[in-house]
Order: structure tokens, then C-alpha cells, then sequence
């Protein structure tokens, strides 16, 4: 009974670790500038701490629910903060940006020290002040938030579409100097065979290659040929 116990433990483990996920990414200030020396850390069971020298941060985790914190601190002092969820549900590559904002930690001691048997104006006043203050804060980090993560959403899908469009582009020339090498005429079954990329990739190709009138495609049986014009 305690061996199949300890099996069954085992195999538990290996599927945890099998199913495992990178989540990475890189730390910004409100100026959406790299914040060197940052501290990330994530509630995994013990807890893991990274100190992000170049502002950039990775972590390799099972599955589950995540909070990543990221702090950066001077003079022991915390002077700007975040804090963010992630979901893991399956193994692959998560990449999860964070940005700071100006921490409330000195309005919060403040605010913790006030002595409610005084009722001294001016002290409530200066509450009230830095409540307002903190509000402020707050809104403007949001709105700063939102606008440059939409900006920074559109800037990597961009990129990756035009090293999509970049690596199609050059397997485009590969394929077709291969038609020209077969004498100007093959199958797609033959491209498909000549390259390792997928025939959903393959497919692209040939569409883009006959659009732009350099081949044409001819249905046979349950394939096609490919003729160079």
C-alpha cells in the first residue's frame, strides 16, 4: 500500500513538472522606461524572488493561479510598486509586462498614525490633502496604464506581423526557386515534402505565389499541381 502511495506521488510530481509554463517579461516606470534593479516576486509555494538587473524578470512554473509583485526600493523604502494576476492552464511561453506606479506606502503610515481622540483641523486638513493627493495619483497612473499598454498591445503585434510577413516572404523564394529546379512544374505534396513548415504554411505560399501571377494551381484527384507561369 505505502509503494503505490509513493508511486502515485511520483507520477503526480512528473505531471506537475511536465506541465509546466515560462512566464517572463520586463518591468517599466511610468515612463515606459526599463526599471534596472527591480524586485519580482511570485506566490508560488515556497515563494520566488527575482532581483530584474536589466528590468526584465522569468520565472518556470507548474499550473495555476498567480500574483506576481514587482517593487522598486531605495534606502529601504518602497518607491514604486505593482501587482498583477496571472492564470496558468496549460504548459507554453507567458509573457507578462509590469509597470510601476508611485507606491502610497508614507501616505498610508500617516494615515495610520492619526489619533482620533484630537481633533486638530489643520491635521485633518493635511489627511484630506494627501487622501486627494493619493486619489490623484491613482487616476493618473491609470490613465497612463491603459493608454500605453494599448500603445505598447499594437507596437508587438506589429512587429510580429511583419516578421511573419518577413519569413514568408523569403519561404516564398525558397519554394519557388524549388518549381523552377523541378523543371518548372511539381505537387504540393512534393513542397510539402521538401519543407519542414506546415501544410497550413505551405498552402499560404501557393495562394500568395499564384495571387501575384508568378504560379498557377491545378486541382488533381485529391491534390494539386503547382506550374510555374
Amino acid at each position: 500500500m505505502a509503494k503505490k502511495l509513493l508511486y502515485l506521488v511520483l507520477m503526480l510530481l512528473l505531471i506537475d513538472t511536465a506541465l509546466g509554463a515560462t512566464i517572463h517579461g520586463t518591468v517599466y516606470d511610468l515612463l515606459l522606461e526599463k526599471k534596472e534593479n527591480s524586485i519580482v516576486i511570485i506566490d508560488t509555494v515556497p515563494k520566488q524572488t527575482y532581483v530584474a538587473k536589466d528590468g526584465t524578470y522569468s520565472f518556470e512554473l507548474g499550473i495555476g493561479e498567480y500574483t506576481i509583485e514587482a517593487r522598486y526600493i531605495e534606502e529601504d523604502k518602497i518607491i514604486s510598486e505593482t501587482k498583477e494576476t496571472v492564470s496558468v492552464k496549460q504548459e507554453g511561453d507567458y509573457v507578462v509586462d509590469l509597470i510601476l506606479f508611485p507606491s502610497l506606502e508614507e501616505e498610508e503610515e500617516l494615515l495610520g498614525e492619526t489619533d482620533l481622540d484630537v481633533a486638530d483641523p489643520l491635521e485633518e486638513a493635511s489627511y484630506v490633502f494627501y487622501i486627494m493627493i493619493g486619489v490623484f495619483i491613482i487616476a493618473f497612473s491609470v490613465i497612463i496604464y491603459l493608454k500605453y499598454k494599448k500603445s505598447l498591445t499594437k507596437i508587438k503585434k506589429d512587429i510580429e506581423e511583419t516578421i511573419q510577413a518577413k519569413d514568408v516572404a523569403a519561404e516564398s523564394k525558397k519554394v519557388l526557386d524549388f518549381i523552377k529546379q523541378e523543371g518548372g512544374r511539381t505537387t504540393q505534396k512534393e513542397i510539402r515534402k521538401k519543407f519542414p513548415s506546415s501544410e497550413a504554411k505551405i498552402s499560404l505560399i501557393i495562394s500568395e505565389l499564384e495571387h501575384k501571377g508568378i504560379v498557377k494551381k491545378i486541382k488533381k484527384g485529391r491534390g494539386n499541381i503547382i506550374v510555374l507561369k
